[in-house]
C-alpha cells in the first residue's frame, strides 16, 4: 500500500517501480529530500542535466504523487517542487504480472547495491553505542502474527521519533534506516535444532555489532 493513497493497480505499481529505478529520478528525489525544494533550473545545474530534461522528470514524478509543487515559491513558468512523504509495501511477487515483477526485481537489485554499501558504511563509521552509526543483529522466536505486530510497532516508533525535514529540531541529521526480518528454513525452525545451535552467539543474544 501507499500511505494516504488509494490502492494501486498493477500498471500503477509497474510505473512506480520504473520511476524509482530511473537513476535521474532517484537523484532528483534525493536532492529534494535533502534540500527541501528546487526547480528544474536548479536541478539541471546541480545534477548536470538540461532544464528540459529535469522539467520532464519532475512532471512524471508529480503525476505519481512522489513530489508536489510549492505554490508560495512558484510563479509564471517558474515552478518549485518538494518531495512528498511516501511509504509503499510491495505485494506478494506471486500476484504480480510479469512486467510488474521485472520492474520490481530491477528496483530491488538497485536497492540491494545501495543497502550493501550502506551496511559497510555503518560498520566503518561505528563509534560505539553512543555514536550516530548503529548496527544491531538479533535472533528470536516469533509467530507470524507477532512479527506483523512488531512491524506495526516499528512503523509507529519511526513516526514517533522521526521528523519531517521542515520540522526537524536543531541538531537533527537525516538518517538512513533499514529493517529486515528473515525466518530460518522450516527444517531448522525447531527449538534446540542444529540451526539454533549453530547461530552466531552475538546474534541470538541481541548484541550490537560494531567493527
Amino acid at each position: 500500500m501507499t500511505d494516504g493513497l488509494p490502492e494501486m493497480t498493477s500498471l500503477e505499481r509497474t510505473a512506480l517501480y520504473k520511476s524509482l529505478g530511473n537513476p535521474l529520478r532517484r537523484r532528483i528525489l534525493e536532492y529534494l529530500g535533502r534540500h527541501g525544494g528546487a526547480n528544474s533550473t536548479v536541478l539541471a545545474r546541480e545534477l548536470g542535466e538540461s532544464s528540459g530534461t529535469t522539467s520532464y522528470h519532475l512532471r512524471k514524478l508529480a503525476e505519481q504523487r512522489l513530489i508536489e509543487e510549492i505554490p508560495e515559491k512558484s510563479g509564471g513558468r517558474e515552478r518549485w517542487w518538494r518531495a512528498l512523504p511516501f511509504r509503499h509495501t510491495t505485494p506478494d511477487p506471486a500476484a504480480m504480472t510479469p512486467e510488474e515483477y521485472a520492474a520490481a526485481a530491477q528496483l530491488a537489485h538497485l536497492k540491494i547495491e545501495f543497502d550493501t554499501a550502506l551496511y559497510r558504511r555503518a560498520h566503518q563509521e561505528y563509534r560505539g553505542p553512543e555514536g550516530w552509526a548503529q548496527v544491531q543483529r538479533h535472533g528470536t522466536w516469533l509467530t507470524r502474527e507477532e512479527l506483523l505486530a512488531f512491524m506495526r510497532e516499528y512503523h509507529a516508533l519511526l513516526d514517533r521519533y522521526g521528523h519531517p525535514r521542515e520540522e526537524a529540531p536543531e541538531g537533527a541529521r537525516p538518517m538512513l534506516m533499514r529493517f529486515y526480518a528473515v525466518p530460518e528454513p522450516e527444517s531448522h525452525a525447531v527449538p534446540g535444532s542444529v540451526g539454533e545451535a549453530n547461530a552466531a552467539v552475538g546474534e541470538w543474544n541481541g548484541e550490537p555489532t560494531g567493527p
